[in-house]
């Protein structure tokens, strides 16, 4: 290669570090950006209903293939990706738990998910069967494969 090409690539280099934001002004852009990727989700934030599972399930295989552990922070859905990552707020306490898809449900007429133990004691659903809540698909997050 040419000295030139070298001398444009450097240039090239330079502009983008100098039009790259200060950490002050990324405090500011970051929330922001944060929210438009998220209004271009192609799955929105939907209200719906949680349910967690029977204490029958427990090492049980999901349908992606592990086995369900109550400790884990999972959760079933009935058309959401496996391996999405989920936050689930419960609207009444304002708790909230992120968890991942790893199993399916029984279709339902209405926003539906099943959520493990630990995530159900997690928002305040442990004991009462089924609570109103916000699903929100978080956008290419995903937590570490449960075992």
């Amino acid at each position: 290669m040419n000295r030139p090409f070298f001398s444009t690539i450097a240039m090239f280099i330079a502009a983008v570090a100098l039009s790259l934001p200060t950490a002050e002004a990324w405090s500011e852009v970051g929330p922001l950006l944060e929210k438009l990727l998220q209004k271009s989700s192609s799955f929105e934030s939907v209200e719906g209903v949680a349910s967690y599972y029977a204490r029958r399930f427990e090492g049980r295989r999901t349908t992606s293939g592990h086995r369900y552990n109550p400790d884990k922070m999972t959760a079933a859905h009935q058309s959401l990706p496996l391996g999405t990552v989920v936050r689930v707020l419960n609207p009444a306490t304002r708790q909230e738990v992120h968890v991942t898809i790893n199993d399916r449900c029984a279709p339902k007429r209405f926003h539906f998910i099943d959520l493990s133990r630990a995530a159900a004691k997690k928002i305040g659903l442990l004991g009462k069967g089924k609570i109103k809540v916000v699903i929100i698909p978080l956008l290419e997050d995903r937590l570490e494969e449960p075992t």
